[in-house]
């Protein structure tokens, strides 16, 4: 993407290490798969081959050849003795100077806890050895008793190669500078990308507004509002697992599918390996250059948890997007119709949940995920159409998504009651409230963690503590709403799962309807 014949910029080696138990798990199996499969020939898996695992030896629950296993994956492996220093970086310079266009795999075969009989090789090791054994250990390695101790040879290889370092680093910013003058538009892409400096609002007005009429499903906006920030956004990834073709979230000016032949490429197919496509958006994060998002149904979403769940934690600015959101998937059934997910990842501490009405709330959700920078966003989006809600102007409800929630139809007169939705069912909450008549105000709230951010006198602006009749509606369950309807309030959702049945016929008999909004909010008048 950066390299020109002229300068090459970037040619280093991503290096991850493993043990037996991260072998063993499954998103080690996607992922390693996936980058045999793309031939992705500047990475090196070094594995810490010691038999051994928390609970127990090895040999209790694993006998593959993981050799054999790698090498099927399509990379070149190495086995040396782990405690060889000589050896193993004579296999590392092989592996990184490799010219086979394949990913490499170390075998390092050591002996965990060495030095310490009570406990070497086996599974004590872990952890059970303790400081107790600290001086046994000292003396069985002939090191000296000073604790902390780093010998004088140790001391001069590391100046030896801070010498080196930064000889190589200052001959790479000649190639740089080089470049960097030779290519101002590539340079500035690259500066966007290491230090973003996104503007949601004026990222919203390269996205044409919808025609007031439109009925579309949100992931289909969602895939007309993806384009115009891509040719925004250079950097932005977009992937998929396996589902390109539903998920709607393909950048068509994206130079096609990342791949062999074509590293330009911004589109990813992940194949179905949800946890190892979180994880890889992960990594891509971590990087820092390139903005990463990637999209599978919101049922599939607990098959990458893991991996979302650790793009919270480490604050990392990724972006899922979740299609399929709710028993309007229709005739799937239980199976994939979403009920608890949506709440699920709102329990995710520093995971924005945006689940948008129509669609220029869609266009106001991909503009607050793209922008955010410290942590991840999950966009939550249809299957089925729905209206686009006209009662605000664009503006409004595009940026009314920015905070979280906002005031969608005002009351008329002395305020009485609120309506709040999120999602699909904002538009029974509009009707209900037409019903209805004065004194009703409908609150659209695509994403409580965006609203909770807001000052407290705008979230009063919105939800006026006196207010105390409440009633809300989401089709999913409905424990996480009572923080907005009170103990006054009803929540309208569903509690259990779902049926095989057209998406209308299962919203409805479950009870997902205006007249049950009415319904609810006729009984708190009584």
């Amino acid at each position: 993407v950066y390299n020109t014949p002229e300068h090459t910029i970037f040619d280093h080696h991503v290096v991850a290490l493993a043990g037996d138990g991260c072998i063993q798990e499954g998103v080690a199996a996607e992922a390693s798969a996936l980058a045999g499969h793309l031939r992705l020939d500047n990475l090196i898996l070094i594995y810490d081959s010691n038999d051994v695992t928390l609970d127990a030896m090895a040999i209790k629950t694993q006998s593959e050849d993981v050799a054999a296993r790698y090498r099927a994956y399509g990379f070149d492996v190495q086995t040396v003795d782990g405690h060889d220093m000589a050896a193993f970086l004579w296999a590392f310079e092989k592996a990184r100077n490799a010219t086979t266009g394949k990913p490499q795999l170390i075998i390092a075969k050591t002996e965990i806890a060495r030095g310490i009989p009570e406990v070497a090789g086996t599974n004590k090791g872990h952890g059970e050895a303790g400081a107790k054994f600290a001086e046994a250990a000292r003396k069985g390695l002939g090191l000296p008793e000073e604790k902390f101790y780093v010998s004088e040879d140790v001391r001069a290889y590391f100046a030896e190669h801070a010498r080196k370092l930064a000889a190589d680093y200052a001959e790479w910013k000649k190639t740089f500078d080089a470049w960097r003058a030779a290519n101002p538009e590539l340079a500035a892409r690259l500066d966007a990308g290491a230090a973003p400096q996104i503007d949601a609002k004026a990222l919203l007005e390269k996205i044409p507004a919808f025609d007031a009429d439109a009925k579309l499903a949100t992931r289909k906006a969602g895939s007309i509002v993806l384009q115009p920030i891509a040719r925004e956004l250079p950097q932005l990834i977009s992937g998929s697992a396996d589902l390109h073709g539903s998920t709607l979230n393909y950048i068509e000016e994206g130079d096609g599918d990342f791949g062999p032949g074509n590293w330009k490429g911004r589109n990813i197919r992940f194949g179905i390996r949800e946890h190892a496509m979180g994880a890889m958006l992960n990594g891509i994060a971590y990087d820092g250059i390139f903005r990463a998002s990637g999209a599978t149904f919101l049922v599939f979403s607990d098959y990458c948890r893991p991996s979302v769940r650790l793009a919270a934690l480490s604050h990392l600015p990724v972006v899922y997007i979740f299609t399929h959101d709710s028993v309007g998937v229709g005739e799937d059934g239980p199976t994939h119709q979403p009920v608890e997910t949506v709440s699920a990842l709102r329990c995710i501490p520093n995971l924005d949940v945006i689940r948008p009405a129509d669609p220029e709330e869609v266009a106001g959700a991909f503009a607050a995920a793209v922008a955010r920078t410290d942590g991840p966003t999950a966009l939550i989006l249809t299957r089925q159409a729905v209206p686009t809600l006209s009662e605000v102007p664009v503006e409004e409800r595009r940026e009314g998504v920015l905070r979280g929630g906002y005031v969608l139809l005002r009351e008329k007169g002395e305020l009485k009651t609120i309506l709040l939705a999120s999602g699909s069912e904002v538009q029974h909450a509009v009707v209900a409230a037409k019903e209805l008549g004065e004194g009703v105000r409908v609150v659209s709230m695509p994403s409580f963690e965006r609203f909770e951010r807001q000052p407290a006198d705008y979230r009063e602006s919105v939800l006026p503590a006196a207010c105390r009749r409440r009633v809300a509606i989401e089709a999913g369950v409905t424990g996480l709403w009572h923080k907005y309807v009170g103990l006054d309030g009803r929540v309208i959702g569903i509690d259990r799962f779902g049926l095989s049945a057209p998406g209308g016929v299962v919203m409805k008999e479950l009870g997902i309807t205006a007249a049950n909004v009415v319904a609810a909010v006729r009984e708190l008048e009584a």
